[in-house]
């Protein structure tokens, strides 16, 4: 009989798995049902205030929550299924790859194409180094956010978990902003994005120094420049990506409202698009030390229990 840890350990390795057979659904996505279904209900709710704000958050991550937990005890599954509609890992390193092909060509075109697909920088903004920088940091904070998060919080929660970390990294992405329709109204979901990512990109620095290439320099980039950016997750994320690869991250960051002035992580030289056919491998490396921390945790936690 397979009991509670190992239903939640096969179930969130057969949904990485998956991931890394098909990559992203193709049809009927989850993620993006749970986008669509939030665009309706902000536009019901929402208001120029706080309060609003955080009753769409709340809303949008209690419901489906709640949907969770009715099906939290159904078994290997239902979790392997919501696992891979959650992941995003391979579809990630896979445009990763695609953009420094179209790099190495010189089909600058192309890779602009597909900047928006990893990031929201403006594409027209960036010569061919502007977009090897933004797609490596994409690839970093990302590895974070589509691999080491969902598995993290699955591994803690279950299937509950895994839904509401991604609509909450949904609801950032999609309100999450700090720009004039969204400075208040997107607060509380940019906040709670904030908590819920704390403790994964704090794993995947930590996997980055286990399993880079240079992991003093992946340690020394964390403890000396991560605090220096304005996300208290991505700086620690890229910041140990940046050490990892001997690169140096940061700068003149162009989105489409607006410009910032991101602090330097790292030290090493400028990143060029063989540099994200590096970092593709090494979110790689880092997706299986996150899958293989969560199932050893599940069965440290089991044994536990049963002592």
């Amino acid at each position: 009989m397979v009991t509670a840890g190992w239903d939640r350990a096969l179930g969130l390795t057969a949904g990485y798995l998956l991931d890394r057979i098909f990559g992203d659904p193709t049809r009927y996505h989850p993620v993006a049902g749970m986008g669509i279904a939030a665009g309706r209900l902000e536009s019901v709710l929402y208001r120029d205030s706080r309060w609003a704000g955080t009753m769409f958050t709340v809303t949008c991550v209690g419901v489906v929550t709640g949907a969770g937990m009715m099906g939290r005890r159904t078994g290997v599954l239902p979790t392997a299924l919501i696992t891979w509609a959650t992941l995003g890992g391979t579809s990630l390193t896979s445009v990763g790859e695609r953009l420094a092909d179209s790099l190495a060509s010189d089909d600058l075109e192309g890779a602009r194409a597909l900047i928006p697909s990893l990031c929201g920088r403006d594409p027209n903004s960036l010569d061919a180094d502007g977009m090897a920088r933004a797609a490596l940091e994409s690839v970093a904070e990302n590895t974070s956010d589509a691999t080491v998060g969902p598995l993290l919080w699955g591994a803690i929660a279950g299937i509950p978990g895994l839904l509401a970390y991604r609509m909450i990294n949904t609801l950032d992405a999609m309100v999450g902003y700090r720009n004039s329709r969204y400075s208040k109204f997107g607060w509380a979901s940019a906040r709670l994005d904030d908590v819920a990512n704390f403790l994964p990109a704090r794993l995947t620095a930590l996997l980055v120094v286990a399993l880079g290439d240079d992991r003093a320099g992946a340690a020394t980039a964390v403890r000396r420049d991560a605090s220096a950016h304005p996300s208290p997750n991505a700086g620690v994320v890229e910041a140990s990506f940046a050490g990892a690869l001997g690169v140096e991250l940061g700068g003149v960051t162009v989105y489409r409202h607006r410009t910032e002035i991101r602090p330097t992580l790292g030290d090493g030289r400028a990143p060029t698009g063989r540099d994200l056919y590096r970092a593709a491998a090494l979110s790689r490396r880092v997706q299986i030390g996150a899958l293989a921390t969560v199932a050893v945790g599940q069965l440290v936690v089991r044994r536990a229990r049963r002592s």
